[in-house]
């Protein structure tokens, strides 16, 4: 037995811990940063404040995961985020493709806990912080009200991924709250007064359906007159409410301190709602649906925006712009939000795209005046316009994972955030990241650590694109197509492809490209044909004489006409796509964006592809085939399509190919990194939709690995990741090594990105 007499007063238990990096914010740039941190080598501790890790990815807000790839609405191909982020979609695709939140939670819980390097304290919030000058944090001090313990957390640097800011708040850091005028920046997008300059608040609900009727009473303080959200026709039973993201409220008020009133209008507004759906009359579908689940704390869009050394502007995204420093990059449209949220006149949001992925330099990821603080998720630093595009989760997940890098590269110099920039350090934190699987647009370096740029490289086979085999069905042209085609210095072959009509007609048919290098919106015309067509099936002849200057793709665009059908092709291979000339109202995406106005964003059309099973590729022929697919691919530095598909493909015929290594003298090699194609251009959202694969159909699943003996050192069987870094107990000493991988789809061939050997 335990009994304390009675005393003045008590302090509270404390504990201390000192690590590398402490990182306050448990969402997924806190976890992405987290983790990217602990395998580099560091001591972490990551602070969350609620009880699991996600954020507003989290059981208790449910919103996806998206970043660059926009729900495949916008013209950004192979745009998902590399590195943990993608470790962590791809885990959640394979485990979870049902899109339960409860599952998410359990593969960030483990991911974190698996690390020995990080010490996480969940249900731990920040409270104060000592500085050790003016502008360097010494300590954090926080408390953890499960098992009433204070941590006083000492560390070098300090991340801030809280989301609010709390670290930065603390100690001073210079930020931002509400939007810039149009003159400060120049920002065209600059919103009104009228249209307001803080992003609201969400609660999300679900509901399920019983198969017996259920009766619902509402709560006293549910909102009693459902006309008062000028919306409220849109309402349905049919999303199970968990796709009503514009439910939104508070750009008007204080969404830091405020945070407790904006929740209770929204649970007003999603009772209400709910009360509506159920007893209005004009939803008999909802009958046997109950109300499964509502949000207990509202996912937060915008508060405080952290002042780095640079901010993102609105030009920055439109223009994509290049900076030296960059380390992440962004893609999502500038998408801002009336501050009235579910009670505005407008729409729930004005979205504009970019014509491609944008970087995101070093200088917005650390405070301008706190000299050991790192900024990460939605607050770096950034104008509330471009805000509107970097504060998506993925983005914010990329920028932690950068941080990561850096940290590891300041502890290894004796250096501050600031300094890594000022000392030339930039490019070795490039390097960190690429190879890390962490992708920055038109910055790429090869490794001289990566022994497989002095070996000599082989393989069985290569890929030669010369035919798409006419195998699928005849699809009618509801809408306009694109096949997307990997061209290669010199004269582009003639193209054959086969048209089926049911009257005479004429078609239009175009070949684009892209006006800027790494984009993929084909908004530059390079030559139209038109074709005429009799009734029935023909084949069409295409020599359009164009000489390509560098690696780029074409786009062989076929314009819609409902008398004509195309024929279809079974195989699918990486760095391939169709496109679609199409409307995507989920992000926006009409076919075609066209401001209005003059608001500083660019007109053109989207094409994008369609989710699998659909999107099936053109059946072609052409005159020469594309020999896109080199086994050089696999050492240049990009592990993704960009300008060109960046991969070594085997020929289809071979169900075993295999590609090797070899260098003059015998090496001893520590680890080799292999990354696979798990298709960057799907984005894997981690709730609420359902995902078609598992695995996806480009991924090599079953490999082998020998030495120059012909014994096998490695084997995997069932690998569905993208990233396979495999590291031997001892060093491997042999002057060969030597990949065998089995193909695992009829009609999709192997396909490695890319292959790395270290010393250690």
């Amino acid at each position: 037995m335990i009994r304390e007499k009675e005393t003045n007063a008590r302090k509270l238990f404390t504990v201390d811990i000192n690590a590398d990096l402490v990182i306050a914010g448990g969402g997924l740039s806190g976890v992405c940063g987290a983790i990217t941190a602990a395998r580099a080598g560091l001591k972490v501790i990551l602070i969350q404040d609620r009880p699991v890790l996600g954020g507003n990815s989290s059981s208790e807000i449910r919103l996806w995961v998206l970043g660059a790839t926009s729900h495949m609405g916008n013209n950004n191909r192979w745009a998902r985020e590399g590195g943990v982020i993608d470790e962590l979609l791809v885990e959640n695709c394979y485990r979870n493709p049902e899109g339960n939140p409860l599952i998410f939670d359990t593969i960030l819980l483990e991911k974190v806990v698996t690390e020995k390097n990080i010490t996480l304290l969940l249900n731990t919030a920040v409270y104060e912080l000592e500085k050790q000058y003016e502008n360097e944090i010494a300590s954090l001090t926080a408390f953890c009200s499960q098992n009433s313990t204070k941590y006083n957390l000492f560390a070098p640097l300090f991340c801030d991924a809280s989301g609010d800011g709390i670290i930065g708040f603390l100690s001073g850091a210079a930020f931002r709250i509400g939007a810039e005028s149009k003159d400060e920046f120049g920002e065209k997008f600059a919103p009104s007064k009228e249209y307001g300059e803080l992003l609201g608040h969400s609660i999300y609900f679900y509901t399920k359906d019983t198969g017996k009727p259920v009766k619902f009473v509402p709560p006293a303080f549910a909102l009693d007159d459902i006309t008062k959200i000028p919306r409220y026709k849109s309402f349905n039973a049919r999303e199970y409410g968990s796709k009503l993201w514009w439910i939104e409220y508070g750009g008007r008020l204080d969404t830091v301190h405020e945070t407790e009133t904006i929740k209770w209008e929204l649970w007003k507004v999603v009772y209400g709602v709910w009360n509506y759906i159920k007893n209005s009359g004009h939803f008999p579908e909802s009958e046997t649906l109950t109300l499964e689940w509502v949000g207990s704390i509202p996912g937060k869009r915008e508060s405080r925006r952290f002042e780095g050394d640079y901010l993102l502007k609105q030009q920055d995204i439109v223009e994509q712009r290049i900076h030296a420093d960059a380390v992440a990059y962004g893609g999502w449209s500038i998408d801002l939000h009336p501050a009235d949220g579910v009670f505005s006149e407008k729409p729930g949001c004005n979205q504009w795209h970019s014509k491609g992925i944008y970087q995101i330099p070093f200088r917005c990821l650390y405070s301008k005046n706190i000299s050991n603080l790192f900024l990460a998720g939605r607050i770096i630093s950034a104008t509330h316009v471009a805000f509107g595009s970097s504060r998506v989760m993925a983005t914010g997940a990329y920028t932690g994972q950068a941080i990561a890098h850096a940290a590891k590269i300041c502890r290894q110099h004796g250096i501050k955030p600031k300094e890594l920039l000022a000392s030339g350090h930039i490019s070795q934190l490039q390097l960190a990241l690429q190879r890390d699987g962490h992708f920055i647009p038109a910055i790429h370096q090869k490794e001289e650590a990566d022994l497989a740029q002095q070996a000599v490289l082989f393989a069985s086979s290569e890929f030669k694109l010369q035919d798409i085999p006419a195998n699928g069905d005849w699809e009618v042209l509801h809408e306009s197509l694109a096949q997307m085609l990997p061209a290669q210095p010199g004269l582009l072959p003639s193209i054959r492809i086969g048209i089926k009509t049911i009257s005479a007609t004429t078609i239009e048919i175009e070949l684009r490209k892209s006006s800027k290098p790494g984009n993929h919106t084909p908004d530059m015309l390079i030559a139209t044909k038109t074709q005429y067509l009799v009734e029935g099936e023909e084949e069409v002849h295409l020599a359009f004489d164009y000489d390509v200057r560098d690696h780029e793709y074409l786009y062989l665009c076929v314009r819609k006409n409902d008398k004509a059908s195309i024929r279809r092709s079974l195989q699918r291979m990486t760095g391939i796509l169709c496109l679609f000339n199409t409307v995507n109202k989920a992000v926006s995406n009409n076919g075609y964006q066209h401001p209005t106005e003059d608001i500083g964003v660019d007109a053109f059309e989207f094409w994008c592809p369609k989710r699998r099973p659909d999107g099936q590729n053109i059946a072609l022929q052409l005159s020469k085939a594309l020999q896109a697919f080199s086994i050089e691919n696999i050492r240049n530095g990009i592990n993704r399509p960009v300008n060109q598909p960046n991969a070594w493909v085997a020929d289809l015929k071979e169900t075993r190919p295999s590609i090797g290594l070899q260098w003059q003298k015998e090496q001893s090699l520590k680890t080799v990194v292999v990354s696979f194609d798990t298709d960057f251009d799907h984005p894997m959202e981690n709730v609420l939709i359902l995902q078609p694969e598992t695995i996806m159909p480009f991924c090599v699943q079953d490999y082998e690995i020998r030495n120059d003996k012909e014994e096998i050192i490695y084997q995997k069987k069932g690998n569905y990741q993208t990233r396979n870094v495999i590291t031997f107990a001892k060093p491997i000493r042999t002057s060969q090594l030597k990949f065998t991988f089995s193909r695992a789809h009829e009609n999709v061939p192997v396909a490695i990105f890319e292959i790395r050997c270290y010393q250690e």
